[in-house]
């Protein structure tokens, strides 16, 4: 049995194609279903996806990070090779150190934060009810919660973190004066509603609103804040009573757009007013930010004030790494008692694996060259020679060495697995 994880994040894909492959709550099931019947062995799989991040964790006899790949990207209705280039991929050992690492708060925009964890288990579970959580999975996901709660109570890697809601206050701080003369309105009532709403109301604002597509569950959060309720269909008639808008629901589409603030702002006499989006895909035009009075901002432009506290937290991390190595050596040790051949099996699976990345790589490369009209042999010797530069780039670095042991360990195996071939052909 083999792990592997295909995904794009914060660091490696730009918010609105982020936004393509967020899953709801509601959509996990039918995903997960889509998903395994896509492959002809139905691997174990999971989808973690929240504002930052996308990852597909499946687990098989057979590693198919191809097939993989062009799922998520039919999913979000790009073509596999414009999303690859954002995409980052892992195998056994690597995929179970970045879970551990990602339930730990280690890969996270926020250093530390433990809102992942929490989104984490919600995968799992979500996993687990749509019957495509197996026991390699679970086993995988239960570690990694393991070892984050040891990170969260043997290291400071939480402390100093600042939140995403925490970094909308300071923002807003230094937009109005006093935050306690605003008038707010909170768009969504879920968990990170409820966090910004829980800061900002620690700052008493003149007043609290929260829309919401669910009313009842509106008046809940409103209830806790002194605040009220409206529709989601009043925004746009309502909008220009307020000083700031924080917004983050699970629409697949802007709730607010640019007319609306345009309008919203004439009848304002152009007051300002601060905006934060903090969902994925996004709840407000990005064409509000172009206007003078609208200071938009996103979950991307809030990175730089959660860095805050970063150095102070960067001391820990040497320590959660330890204990993430350790948690990754009890994985891989468990994976291998279920199979006496794993070392090997997965070794072979690899290097095919990578044999087929670089493949299509080269492929597409030559593909591209000769839509452009670019002459047939030069293509292929094109293609030939990145093909084979990739494949002798790890042996020739080795036996360029400087140390004498590693250079004769590497010259006698580049011998037996690249010059066997023509040894045997002489010798017929």
């Amino acid at each position: 049995m083999s792990v592997w994880a295909l995904g794009i994040n914060h660091n490696t894909a730009p918010l609105d194609l982020r936004g393509r492959f967020a899953f709801a709550v509601e959509q996990m099931g039918p995903a997960l279903h889509g998903l395994r019947q896509t492959f002809a062995h139905h691997p174990e799989a999971a989808i973690i996806s929240t504002c930052n991040r996308t990852e597909v964790y499946c687990a098989s006899d057979r590693i198919d990070i191809a097939h993989t790949l062009d799922w998520l990207a039919q999913a979000g209705g790009v073509s596999s090779d414009a999303l690859r280039q954002y995409t980052y991929t892992l195998q056994n050992d690597t995929a179970a150190r970045h879970a551990f690492r990602v339930a730990s708060g280690l890969d996270s925009m926020v250093l530390g934060e433990a809102q992942i964890l929490g989104q984490m288990k919600d995968a799992v579970r979500a996993a687990e009810a749509a019957g495509s959580l197996g026991t390699t999975l679970n086993q995988l996901f239960q570690r990694s919660f393991s070892v984050a709660k040891q990170v969260r109570s043997s290291t400071e890697i939480g402390a100093h973190s600042i939140s995403m809601a925490a970094a909308a206050v300071r923002l807003a701080s230094q937009l109005f004066e006093d935050i306690g003369k605003i008038r707010i309105l909170f768009v969504g009532a879920g968990e990170m509603i409820e966090l910004a709403s829980t800061h900002f109301a620690a700052r008493n604002p003149k007043q609290i609103v929260i829309a919401n597509r669910t009313m009842e569950r509106g008046e809940a959060l409103a209830s806790r804040f002194g605040g009220s309720v409206m529709k989601l269909a009043d925004i746009p008639d309502r909008l220009h009573e307020f000083d700031a808008v924080i917004s983050c629901t699970a629409s697949t589409l802007p709730i607010i757009g640019l007319g609306a603030v345009e309008r919203a702002l004439k009848k304002r006499r152009h007051r300002p007013m601060f905006i934060v989006d903090l969902a994925v895909p996004r709840d407000i035009e990005p064409e509000v930010k172009a206007l003078s009075d609208a200071y938009l901002y996103t979950v991307d432009d809030l990175a730089s004030v959660v860095q805050t506290g970063q150095a102070q937290r960067q001391a820990a991390v040497s320590q959660a790494e330890a204990i993430i190595d350790e948690g990754v050596r009890n994985f891989m040790h468990w994976l291998q008692q279920r199979d006496p051949h794993y070392g090997v099996v997965s070794l072979i699976r690899e290097v095919q694996d990578q044999t087929e990345q670089w493949r299509a790589l080269e492929l597409a490369k030559a593909r591209k060259r000769l839509a452009k009209g670019d002459d047939i042999d030069a293509v292929l010797e094109a293609l030939s020679r990145g093909l084979t530069q990739k494949m002798l780039h790890g042996a020739l670095s080795e036996l360029r060495q400087p140390d004498l042991a590693t250079q004769v360990h590497a010259s006698d195996a580049v011998r037996r697995f690249y010059l066997r071939s023509n040894r045997n052909q002489a010798k017929a």
